[in-house]
């Protein structure tokens, strides 16, 4: 449930620093993020495939919009791709659990906590600004672009990936549909008792905010043009997961009902291992030949004109 149409952007702020404040202890184990070699494959992965293939560039400078606790940057970082990073977030739990990976990785960064939409940064003072699913958060879209474009240096690229696309997410809900259904049997098969109310979430308010705390989810062409409106150029949209999103989404519809410390770890292995086997069929043989509309995550390239 997407946040309500008279919900002021001020609003939207809120609910989205008060929910992400509340998820950040938990964030990383909820969402598997890694800062291994696992993790890196994964961030390298997404980049090469938004920049459209080939090997990697390497960047002076970043900022990355809703970094949250730094799946990202911390990667970037580590695989020698960014110099130096600065990462924001509107949420400052957010930003503290990214410092304190930044202190256990010995990584050097930045952080400030402002609005995507009003960055406190010098015009042209980055080589590349990027994001994993933001841009699906921010309120204004047409302004954040704007920003985006102001304080890229010229010739600088603009990355985003993980955005949400209106038609892939609504047959993303078909998986989700069916394992709520068959979850009880599943848990029993499983003998792992029911989760507590909102555990996934960081407590019962967080269950509370989430349907809240999104705001769009994207056609190519529409996300394309928030960047084009902008006046970037060379604008590349491409999809991500499609059999990958299915699997994944149906079992952690599956996981969320059950007490987490009562699933098997064989259980564990198995939805990790299917996710990434997954990943790869999508990547060699659906995602070079299907529309992009169709897959569940967007991403976005451009550049901004010297």
């Amino acid at each position: 449930m997407p946040a309500p149409p008279d919900a002021t952007a001020d609003e939207i702020r809120d609910v989205n620093t008060r929910y992400h404040d509340g998820a950040a202890a938990g964030y990383d184990a909820k969402w598997g993020i890694d800062y291994g070699d696992v993790g890196r494959a994964q961030v390298l992965g997404k980049v090469r495939k938004a920049l459209g293939g080939g090997p990697v560039p390497g960047f002076g400078r970043s900022l990355e919009i809703g970094a949250g606790t730094g799946y990202f940057s911390l990667n970037l970082l580590r695989a020698g791709v960014v110099r130096e990073a600065v990462c924001t977030d509107i949420s400052p739990g957010m930003l503290m659990a990214l410092e304190a990976n930044a202190v256990r990785l010995g990584l050097a960064v930045e952080t400030r906590a402002c609005d995507a939409e009003d960055l406190p940064f010098a015009d042209a003072s980055f080589d590349l600004v990027l994001g994993h699913a933001v841009l699906h958060h921010l309120p204004d879209l047409d302004r954040a672009f704007g920003e985006f474009r102001r304080v890229l240096r010229p010739g600088g690229t603009v990355l985003f990936a993980g955005e949400p696309s209106r038609y892939g997410d609504r047959l993303a809900s078909v998986p989700k549909r069916a394992a709520s259904a068959v979850a009880p049997l599943w848990r029993r098969v499983m003998r792992a008792g029911p989760a507590p109310d909102g555990h996934a979430d960081g407590g019962a308010e967080n269950h509370e905010l989430e349907p809240y705390v999104d705001v769009h989810a994207f056609t190519p062409d529409a996300l394309a043009g928030a960047a084009r409106g902008a006046g970037l150029e060379d604008v590349r949209v491409r999809g991500e997961e499609l059999l990958a999103n299915w699997f994944g989404w149906a079992n952690r519809a599956l996981e969320a009902t059950a007490d987490p410390d009562e699933v098997p770890w064989a259980w564990k292995v198995y939805a990790f291992r299917g996710y990434l086997a997954l990943q790869e069929v999508d990547r060699r043989l659906l995602e070079p030949r299907l529309p992009p509309a169709i897959f569940y995550n967007l991403m976005l390239s451009a550049r901004r004109g010297a």
